[in-house]
């Protein structure tokens, strides 16, 4: 095959920087709560949050649901998946991290939080049972990665803070994940 084509064989060079990067950290428990909160802040037409639980921002940030009311009631549009903590995937994370039933508790935590903004004009939020890769923090054109590791928490897992530079771009392959886990999630009610 290579005879035939010999541009196969070539690795295509490394980018040093990619224009989209801008920011990694080591570790999402080094990233200060207000970088994720700014961010929503900042948003004028999209928020879109792919988690399992991420609890840790209604915990260091109290005004959580109130900020994501604020942005809707201006026209931003929330999208909002947490983990179903009965689906077999989160339970198979909190056995891979060794967290046990931790995760599927966060999970119902998550829900109890996010289920006030259910029936909120402009917000939705939806339940998966996806294998979850990264967990995802979108505003407008820029996101938060939070890559997930086998074994590993997610606060002491790597992020990367991207911002939309081309279409097709790694922003944009990220986007079309969220929307993938979107179309099989599940609607949650307030009165659920």
């Amino acid at each position: 095959m290579h005879a035939l084509w010999p541009a196969l064989r070539q690795a295509r060079p490394a980018r040093a920087i990619s224009p989209e990067l801008v920011a990694l950290y080591e570790q999402r428990a080094d990233i200060p709560v207000s970088t994720f909160t700014d961010l929503m802040a900042q948003a004028r037409e999209r928020i879109d949050i792919l988690v399992y639980a991420a609890v840790f921002l209604h915990e260091a940030y109290p005004r959580l649901n109130e900020l994501l009311t604020e942005r809707a009631a201006e026209g931003c549009t929330t999208r909002i998946a947490i983990g179903d903590p009965d689906s077999d995937n989160v339970q198979a994370r909190g056995q891979e991290e060794r967290f046990g039933h931790g995760i599927e508790s966060r999970c119902r935590l998550a829900l109890m939080h996010y289920r006030l903004l259910a029936d909120t004009p402009g917000i939705e939020v939806r339940t998966h049972g996806t294998t979850l890769y990264n967990s995802l923090h979108r505003a407008d054109d820029q996101q938060l990665v939070n890559a997930h590791v086998w074994g590993v928490n997610a606060y002491a897992a790597p992020v990367w803070h991207l911002r939309r530079h081309q279409e097709s771009g790694m922003f944009d392959t990220y986007a079309d994940s969220f929307n993938a886990v979107w179309a099989t999630a599940t609607a949650v009610r307030e009165e659920d």
